[in-house]
């Protein structure tokens, strides 16, 4: 049996994780869950590294927890929180409903039991469930970085840390810490939903999680944030679809239609063998679109009674 790395650090604070990714300057990798690591290390598109570095064991980052403040509340989770944990937790259920849902159809249930929120984000790639419901949340992430023989830690916004495909733009002294958003209140509502292959391969051929707010008089839309994947080299916000929702008086069909075409125009799609070609995925966007936007305004007017 080969051997595909030398160490395997177990550290209990971030501090020391920053450490020891440092010392290694960039010959050590992360390590959670390992769902999506260690496939690439055994299928050769990741080069091996010398050593590992699991994160699991440092406190606070698997947890999920509300914060107040004077700028108001925040949802956190932890990068190291599973997709089972998201999935099942009850108050991400009532104020997340999207990410909830986009992370209950990562995998089977013994991949959601070990996999990780925070390397669903670190792998990058486009069509990431979990990265999909995030995003229509406006989440932020926290990037903590070792500089001067210190931890500085500070959220930016979720995107700064796509590069491109499989790409982000970490460097060998950073690290996720996990990630905040603000919890839907009386009159918002999400939801999420996708297409997949019928053969059971893992990929999705399309995503869709959306957030809306209601207007004022409960006719129009206040807010809206859409999110489409895969549909360009990394998540994409469908941005002119938004100014559509929010520029009418009310939420129609009209509008729902209005807005497919913005995000059609907008979207980047190519044919892809492992999903499917760009002509399917075109109309997809219209199927989830009609499914995702009534659905995520049907629950901001239920919560607003």
């Amino acid at each position: 049996m080969t051997t595909r790395w030398k160490e395997y650090h177990l550290p209990e604070t971030v501090e020391e994780a920053l450490t020891l990714l440092s010392q290694y300057e960039g010959r050590a990798k992360i390590i959670a869950g390992g769902t999506d690591l260690i496939l690439d290390l055994e299928s050769g598109h990741e080069e091996p590294p010398e050593a590992l570095v699991d994160v699991t064991a440092i406190q606070g980052l698997n947890q999920i927890r509300q914060e107040s403040g004077p700028d108001g509340d925040w949802i956190v989770i932890g990068a190291s929180v599973t997709h089972y944990q998201i999935e099942q937790h009850p108050l991400l259920q009532e104020v997340a409903t999207c990410l909830t849902e986009s992370c209950r159809v990562v995998g089977g249930p013994q991949v959601r039991n070990v996999a990780t929120i925070g390397g669903n984000v670190a792998h990058a790639l486009p069509a990431a469930d979990g990265t999909i419901g995030l995003l229509a949340l406006d989440a932020q992430v926290q990037v903590c970085t070792w500089a001067e023989g210190q931890v500085h830690c500070a959220w930016q916004p979720l995107l700064s840390v796509f590069a491109g495909p499989g790409r982000n733009t970490l460097q060998s002294n950073q690290m996720l810490g996990g990630f905040r958003f603000r919890p839907t209140g009386p009159g918002e509502g999400s939801a999420f939903d996708r297409i997949m292959r019928p053969q059971g391969v893992a990929l999705p051929i399309l995503g869709v999680a959306a957030r809306v707010r209601l207007a004022e008089d409960g006719q129009g839309l206040g807010q809206a944030i859409v999110v489409i994947g895969p549909a360009g080299p990394i998540p994409f916000r469908a941005l002119e679809a938004e100014r559509v929702l929010t520029a009418a008086p009310r939420f129609d069909e009209e509008v729902l239609e209005e807005a497919i075409q913005a995000a059609r125009a907008q979207a980047k799609l190519r044919t892809s063998k492992h999903r499917a070609t760009k002509e399917y995925r075109h109309e997809m966007i219209g199927v989830l679109l009609r499914r995702v936007l009534p659905k995520a305004v049907e629950r901001a007017r239920a919560s607003g009674k």
